[in-house]
Parts: C-alpha cells; sequence; structure tokens
C-alpha cells in the first residue's frame, strides 16, 4: 500500500504542470487557512465568495483582451476588496448586500464578456471550477512572490490583527488604526482569491478559507493553535485532494473540497468523542 503511494506519488512529480500545481497550491494553502481564521472569526466569510465571483469578472476581461490574467485581475479584485470595506464603514449598505451585489453584477459581465468574445467554451468551466493546467511558469512565479508577500505581511503585522480580531473596540481604544488593518486582511484575501482561482475556479475558491479554520475551531480554541491546525488541515486536505484528483480523473477543486468536508466531519466527531 506504500509503495502503491509513492510510486504514485513519483509518477505525478514526473509532470511540469502537476509540480506548478502542488508549489502554488500548497502556498495558497497555506496563506488561506492563516486569512481564514480571522475572517471566520470576523464573521467576513462570505467576502472571499464575493471577491472570487469578481475575479470571475476580471478573468473574462483578461480573455477578451487577451492579457495575462492575474496581471488584470490582481487590481480589479484588490479594487473590489476596498470597495466592500468602504461600503461597510460608512455604512452605506450593509456586508452582506454589498458582497451580494459586487458578486452577482461581477459574476454577470464575466459571463457576458465571454459570451460575446470567445463564447461559452470550456475556458468557462476552468474558470468556475478550475482547472489543474491553468499554470503557466509566469502565473507560479507571480504566485511564489505574491504568496511570500502575503505570509511574510501576516507575520510581521500578526499581534495587530490578533487585536482586530478578537476585540476590535477595544484594539481602536488602544491605539490601534483599525481601518488600516482590516483593510490589510481585505486585500491579502483579494491577493490569496485571485492567486487560488485559477486552480480552485470561482465557485470553490473560498472553500480553502473557511474550512480549515471552521475545521480546527472544532477541537482547538487558542488562536495560534487554530491557525497551525488550520495550515496543517489545508495543506493536508490540497494533497490528499490532488492525489485523488489524479487516480480518479476528478476535477481538482471539487476533490480538494470533498477531501475538506471529511476532515471537518472528522474534526466534529473527535470534539464530542473529547466532550
Amino acid at each position: 500500500m506504500i509503495a502503491d503511494f509513492f510510486s504514485t506519488l513519483a509518477e505525478m512529480l514526473s509532470f511540469t504542470f502537476l509540480v506548478r500545481a502542488l508549489i502554488v497550491g500548497a502556498l495558497v494553502s497555506v496563506c488561506a487557512a492563516l486569512l481564514g481564521v480571522s475572517l471566520v472569526l470576523k464573521r467576513y466569510s462570505m467576502i472571499g465568495d464575493g471577491l472570487s465571483h469578481v475575479g470571475f469578472g476580471a478573468l473574462a476581461v483578461a480573455t477578451a483582451l487577451n492579457a495575462a490574467p492575474l496581471l488584470i485581475a490582481i487590481p480589479l479584485v484588490l479594487a473590489a476588496a476596498f470597495l466592500l470595506l468602504r461600503l461597510g464603514e460608512k455604512h452605506l449598505l450593509k456586508g452582506d448586500a454589498a458582497i451580494a451585489l459586487i458578486s452577482t453584477s461581477s459574476l454577470a459581465m464575466g459571463v457576458v464578456i465571454i459570451s460575446q468574445t470567445t463564447g461559452m467554451n470550456t475556458d468557462v468551466c476552468n474558470y468556475l471550477f478550475g482547472s489543474i493546467l491553468a499554470m503557466n511558469k509566469t502565473d507560479v512565479a507571480l504566485s511564489i512572490v505574491l504568496s511570500i508577500t502575503v505570509l511574510a505581511l501576516f507575520v510581521l503585522f500578526y499581534n495587530k490583527l490578533f487585536a482586530i480580531t478578537f476585540d476590535e473596540t477595544f484594539a481602536k481604544t488602544a491605539g490601534v488604526k483599525t481601518g488600516i488593518y482590516n483593510m490589510l486582511i481585505a486585500f491579502l484575501t483579494a491577493l490569496v482569491i485571485v492567486l487560488g482561482m485559477r486552480m480552485m475556479g470561482a465557485m470553490l475558491i473560498s472553500a480553502l478559507i473557511i474550512f480549515p479554520a471552521l475545521t480546527s475551531m472544532r477541537v482547538f480554541k487558542n488562536f495560534r493553535s487554530v491557525s497551525v491546525c488550520s495550515v496543517s488541515v489545508s495543506i493536508f486536505c490540497f494533497f490528499t485532494g490532488v492525489v485523488i484528483s489524479y487516480i480518479y480523473a476528478v476535477p481538482t477543486g471539487a476533490s480538494v473540497v470533498l477531501v475538506n468536508i471529511g476532515a471537518f466531519v472528522i474534526f466534529w466527531l473527535l470534539k464530542v468523542v473529547i466532550r
């Protein structure tokens, strides 16, 4: 059994596109898991879903312009993240309403743009549900640089992010510029969404943010413990999902999400046993 596993792993690593996917996927999984803890605790979970729909619209624009997808998607999704936070801060729209408005509008525009350019073909399914073949050398290089940037900023501002996650009002009275750090979380989330969307798809990328955090919180209660466990669960589920996808020829994004669901159920049962 173990010999078969290592044989399959060696066979997978012989394919360049799989190596690219594993590198980018591992980095995105780590970033998504870390940010997911703060987003879930702050009840911002759906911002990932909203930004992924914006990312789909951005990829549609890139396709119409025949431009590099990430170079178009990153600024547009960052702008959407900024707009969502500003609408919430100004109380112009409630958070869930703003997310619904922007996400559905972006999705509709993306579908219209694609239907008028390339047509509703296989590329649309790849954008919506991801494709492990979508990563080229430029995407990998840019993804590595941006993922390292996300990790570095998270570690650098860990204490501030911890403070605004658990008690934003107290952090504000203590002199922490909460608006800036909320914006930082939104921007980092936007980057992670764009980086992972090519492989996971617009419909499934938010699962990488939500599931590992929710799974870890079934057992752990300490912020640092939850963060470490979320990263471990996220990486394990991603690699397991890719292996299952390779062996059984199922879509990678869906496979990763199903493994995350399985991990959530196991941790939930573990919580019941511990109690």
